[in-house]
Formats: C-alpha cells, sequence, structure tokens
C-alpha cells in the first residue's frame, strides 16, 4: 500500500485550486438515473470514490464517459437494464446507497444492498426507508438487500425526519421529483450539497422550492430532461487546507475557495487566530505571528461545525496555546485519529464523544496509521509542523476524498511525497 511522508519544513506559501465536492458528485452522478436523457457534469473532482459510483451505476445500465481528463462527466442511462445494486459494489461506498431513491422512483422498483457500518460509525438507513414508505412503496428487507417497490408510481407525501440526514433528505428529494403530487420534506438537511443537488434536479426539470432550508417542497413531474450542472467546490477540502497554514505558518489562496459554504467553520477559524480575506479568485488564509488559540467546537449539520473537519480541527489544536474540547455528536468512533496524534506527543483525551486537547510546543515525526478519510489528512496536516519524518500509512482513504494532496501541498512549499507501496 501507498503511504505519504511528511517532513516538517517551514511556511507555506502560495495558491491551492480547490477541486469539485466529492460528497455533491457522487449524488448528482445517482440523479442520472432519473432520465433517459444526458447529464454531463462539469468540475468534477478525480477520486477513487467517482470511480467505484460508476462501477455501481454502469451495472445498472447507466453509459459513463469520462471527458476533458476525467473533469467532466457524461452520463446516460436511457435504458436501464438492471434494477438491482449488488452488495460487492454498494460495500465499497456508502454513498451507493442514494441509487435507491432515483431508480424506485423511475422504474417503479429498485434492490439495492444494505451498505453497512463503516469505520466512523453505523449510520442507519431507517430514516431512508421510512422515507420512501411515506412516498407508497412498499420495503421488504431480505438477505441483506432492501427490496422497493411502486409499481403504480410514488405518491407525495409529507415525511417528518427526526434528524436531519443528508442522505435521506438526498434519496427522499430525488425519489419524490417523480411522485404524484406535492411532497414536503421537514427537518431537511441544510448542506451546500443538498442544496446542489436540487439546484441539478431543477436543472433537469424538477420542481422543487426551499433547498437549503428545513423545510423542501417537492410538486412531483411526469418526467426529467437532460442537463449539464457545474459541481460546486469541495468544502471539505477548503476548510483543510485552510487549516495547512495555521500549522505550518504562511498564507495560502485557495483558489475557488467561499466561505458561504462553511460558515461555522471559518468562525471557529477566526477565533483561532486566523486572517480570512476574500479574493477575486478565492479565498486567502494568513497564519498572524504569535501562538494559535485554543477554540471548543461541537459538529453540528449544517451550517454548524462540520464533522468531517472535526480531525482536521483537531490537528491544529493540538498545536494550541492552551486547552480546547472538541464535541462529537453525529457520528461515533470519529476520534480514531487521536491514538495517532498521541503517537507524535500530542495530549489528547477521549472520553466518549468529547476529546480534550491541550497544545503542546512541539511534536515528532512517527510512523503513524490512516483509520479513515478525514483521520488520515489530519496526521498528514500534523506531519507539516512535526519534528522530523511523519510516515502515514494506508492512505487508499485519502484518495477517496483528496485528489492528489501532496502535489498541491507541495506546490505552496512543504516537504511531503507519496511512496507506492509494493
Amino acid at each position: 500500500m501507498d503511504s505519504i511522508l511528511v517532513r516538517g519544513n517551514g511556511a507555506l506559501n502560495g495558491q491551492i485550486p480547490i477541486a469539485g465536492a466529492k460528497n455533491t458528485v457522487l449524488k448528482l452522478m445517482c440523479a442520472a438515473l432519473l432520465t433517459d436523457e444526458p447529464l454531463t457534469l462539469t468540475n468534477v473532482p478525480r477520486l477513487a470514490d467517482i470511480r467505484t459510483l460508476s462501477d455501481v451505476l454502469e451495472s445498472l445500465g447507466c453509459e459513463i464517459a469520462q471527458l476533458a481528463n476525467g473533469r467532466v462527466l457524461a452520463l446516460n442511462a436511457t435504458q436501464l437494464t438492471s434494477h438491482k445494486a449488488d452488495y460487492d459494489l454498494v460495500r465499497k461506498l456508502r454513498a451507493s446507497f442514494n441509487v435507491l431513491g432515483p431508480m424506485l422512483a423511475r422504474a417503479g422498483e429498485a434492490i439495492v444492498s444494505m451498505p453497512g457500518g463503516c469505520a466512523i460509525g453505523a449510520r442507519a438507513v431507517d430514516m431512508h426507508l421510512d422515507a420512501l414508505e411515506r412516498l407508497g412503496a412498499t420495503i421488504e428487507l431480505k438477505d441483506g438487500y432492501v427490496h422497493a417497490s411502486a409499481p403504480k408510481g410514488l405518491k407525495g407525501a409529507e415525511i417528518p425526519l427526526r434528524f436531519a440526514s443528508v442522505g435521506a433528505t438526498e434519496n427522499a428529494m430525488t425519489a419524490a421529483t417523480l411522485a404524484k403530487g406535492t411532497t414536503v420534506i421537514k427537518n431537511a438537511a441544510r448542506e451546500p450539497d443538498t442544496k446542489a443537488l436540487a439546484d441539478c434536479l431543477i436543472a433537469m426539470g424538477a420542481q422543487i422550492e426551499g433547498a437549503g432550508t428545513e423545510t423542501i417542497t417537492i410538486q412531483g413531474v411526469d418526467s426529467l430532461h437532460g442537463a449539464t450542472q457545474a459541481v460546486i467546490p469541495d468544502r471539505i477540502e477548503m476548510g483543510t487546507f485552510m487549516i495547512a497554514p495555521m500549522i505550518a505558518g504562511g498564507s495560502v489562496e485557495l483558489l475557488g475557495g467561499r466561505l458561504d459554504l462553511i460558515p461555522s467553520f471559518a468562525e471557529k477559524m477566526q477565533e483561532a487566530g486566523a486572517i480570512i480575506e476574500e479574493t477575486k479568485l478565492g479565498l486567502r488564509v494568513t497564519k498572524p505571528d504569535g501562538p494559535i488559540k485554543p477554540v471548543n467546537v461541537t459538529t453540528e449539520p449544517f451550517p454548524g461545525f462540520p464533522t468531517d473537519l472535526q480531525a482536521q480541527f483537531m490537528a491544529m489544536m493540538c498545536f494550541a496555546d492552551g486547552v480546547s474540547v472538541l464535541e462529537e455528536t453525529i457520528f461515533e468512533n470519529r476520534f480514531m485519529h487521536a491514538p495517532e496524534l498521541l503517537r507524535m506527543g500530542a495530549h489528547v483525551e477521549v472520553h466518549g464523544g468529547t476529546a480534550t486537547v491541550t497544545g503542546v510546543d512541539k511534536m515528532n515525526g512517527a510512523q503513524v496509521m490512516a483509520t479513515d478519510l478525514r483521520a488520515s489528512v489530519s496526521l498528514i496536516l500534523a506531519g507539516l509542523r512535526a519534528e522530523g519524518e511523519t510516515q502515514v500509512n494506508r492512505v487508499y482513504h485519502l484518495d477517496r476524498g483528496y485528489e492528489r494532496i501532496e502535489e498541491k501541498l507541495s506546490a505552496v512549499g512543504a516537504n511531503i511525497e507519496r511512496v507506492k507501496g509494493s
């Protein structure tokens, strides 16, 4: 397996382009199943997860072409040749479960493997299934698969979510676009990725109001058509690279960066001392003289502090002048990076869903292991300032969500390289 070597090398200066949002493009790809006309996506990141979901969609009969060196995806689901998403494919990527709503709405039938748990928690899909049942689907769980059917089509309904689940909101919204009548999703997820999905569906002919708020209203239509849609910038990659100069020092301009995608995170960064300025090309983040200030954070659904930036923020707090408390409320088991940071000399105490971080003057490079996508990048960030060499192993996690991170950080002065495994 590949590993990443990082050597503490001083300040970072320059520009980093922000890729298209991974979590957005995956859901837009699933939306291609709703129409027999082509859906073209631009500003697509080149990530392992994109290939994995492509395999799932192709198994259902969707034709996919990569254009412009992988930056453009052309998807054409003119004819669905299968209504079953197999376990061997779905297990590799949890977002694959979001083929359920579109396939059920268009074909009246869908058989999709249960995605199972993941390293950061169980993440049950009961809200997805409840939403589809409210739309009139018959759901049966059999041999690890969800068997969903609606031979006479779906019907609009009121869908109250007990939690603002992104996946459940998106599965319900896509299914409702072709349902008869009006659907109202209450306590809907407000994430930019969900709003971007709604924008794409609207471009395809859907009638959706309220996306980005707690209440989304969908008026079902008979059919959707093709469209061309640009993928929004990846707010998690953006937040990750905002933290990099705060840890290593320096000033970095993030090309395509947008503050509206990470309002709460930006506030916490400023509280830690970061100077954040909007530029003509995006955002500039500068670390001023003096120590990083300790900051307490609690992860929350958007517009709150993103759980997907908690690990990276912890890496920064390891160098803060004081004590910080990080509370994780979205996923269990999401402090698995803490023991690896301890190997580098961090002072972190974890009790249940709360981590207390006492900043240290210095950390040392070490051999560490990536346990999940965001944990892996937190270790790289810590390595930017640690003395000596940090080797991050099992970086296949990293490649699921960061496009050529070693090249982007090298371009602004980091001493980082990928070592190919045997």
